[in-house]
């Protein structure tokens, strides 16, 4: 069994497993010239891509994971949704929902409309042999705010306001979105990943009580709509207060983002689940020698929880150096598992 997915059903084993958000992605000089000239979207739509740039970072830096190439509201744009993602400011969206009539614009993903995905994850299985892939989808909460907001947002407003003042318009937006995301994650699930991941990007803007009442059932839609059993990751930023209602999303594993000290976030989330993290990106570009021992220390931390499987807290940045991510991925598998056993988890 691949040590990641071994870490994430609880059963870590000998092996600390590691690998990075946005591993495949700019921090790579290969990546940048691949993608010169092709737009986001087109180089998630194209297999030949897809492969290569999903490879990259397993052959550059050994980690245990590939994760798909691909952008959350891809499967939005696959299916009809006039959006873009643009330079410097993210998904937009042309028409953005703020009527029932305009969900119109949202039928229902049919995996023909993503046949691409299919085929890009059949030809890296091939390569990856016994390192697993990670499909990952983006949550409703975070699909329905790009939709209503009609592109980021600090505060959510717009989304807030309907979630609090037309539920029954927002709940629809979110059950359409939950198909749209389920049926994404299936198709990845069925040519090959063996593991998923559900980005909730933003709900750590949401009072519990409203997570609770208004998102978690659409995220358990989701995570609980997967009709072959693979680790289901579920991963927010910002979430602190929200840990323990992700873990009632349907998922083996809690991703926690940098904000909570690991320990922590385990005994807030119970012992049935695994944890991933949550080393702070920031501090990639820190001397080598600070940045080894929070790691250490995250490691360290992470030996409360059934199963830890290394990450950071949230996406690598664009300024990284290269070398730091292997250099990391070196620490986690030459001192992580003695790291683990001196800190008191006995696998």
């Amino acid at each position: 069994m691949p040590a990641l997915v071994a870490a994430a059903r609880g059963r870590q084993g000998t092996r600390l497993p590691v690998w990075f958000m946005r591993q495949a992605g700019r921090s790579l000089p290969e990546y940048r010239e691949l993608r010169v000239g092709t737009r986001m979207l087109d180089a998630c739509s194209d297999p030949g891509m897809i492969h290569e740039i999903t490879m990259q970072p397993v052959r550059r830096h050994r980690v245990d994971a590939a994760i798909f190439f691909s952008d959350i509201v891809l499967p939005l744009k696959a299916m009809g949704v006039d959006l873009d993602i643009v330079a410097g400011t993210g998904p937009v969206i042309a028409r953005p929902v703020r009527t029932r009539a305009d969900l119109d614009q949202l039928g229902e993903l049919d995996p023909s409309q993503v046949g691409f995905v299919t085929e890009a994850i059949t030809s890296l299985v091939g390569e990856l042999g016994a390192t697993p892939l990670i499909g990952f989808a983006g949550a409703p909460f975070t699909l329905a705010s790009y939709m209503v907001e009609g592109g980021p947002s600090k505060d959510h407003a717009l989304t807030k306001s309907m979630m609090a003042g037309d539920p029954e318009l927002w709940d629809e937006l979110c059950r359409r979105l939950a198909q749209v995301s389920r049926t994404f994650l299936q198709v990845q699930v069925d040519a090959g990943a063996q593991a998923v991941q559900l980005f909730d990007s933003w709900a750590g803007a949401l009072a519990e009580e409203d997570y609770r009442a208004r998102v978690l059932p659409h995220s358990q839609a989701v995570l609980g709509g997967l009709e072959r059993e693979v680790p289901r990751i579920h991963f927010g930023v910002g979430t602190a207060e929200l840990l323990p209602a992700m873990a009632e999303a349907g998922t083996e594993v809690v991703g926690v983002d940098w904000r909570t000290p690991l320990d922590v976030a385990s005994r807030r989330i119970g012992p049935g689940h695994a944890v991933q993290g949550n080393l702070d990106p920031a501090l990639l570009l820190a001397p080598w020698e600070v940045l080894a021992e929070r790691l250490r220390e995250v490691i360290r931390r992470g030996a409360v929880a059934p199963g830890h499987i290394v990450n950071l807290g949230h996406g690598v940045p664009p300024s990284t150096d290269p070398d730091v991510l292997t250099r990391i991925v070196e620490l986690v598998h030459t001192e992580g598992p003695a790291l683990r056993a001196e800190a008191g988890h006995t696998d």
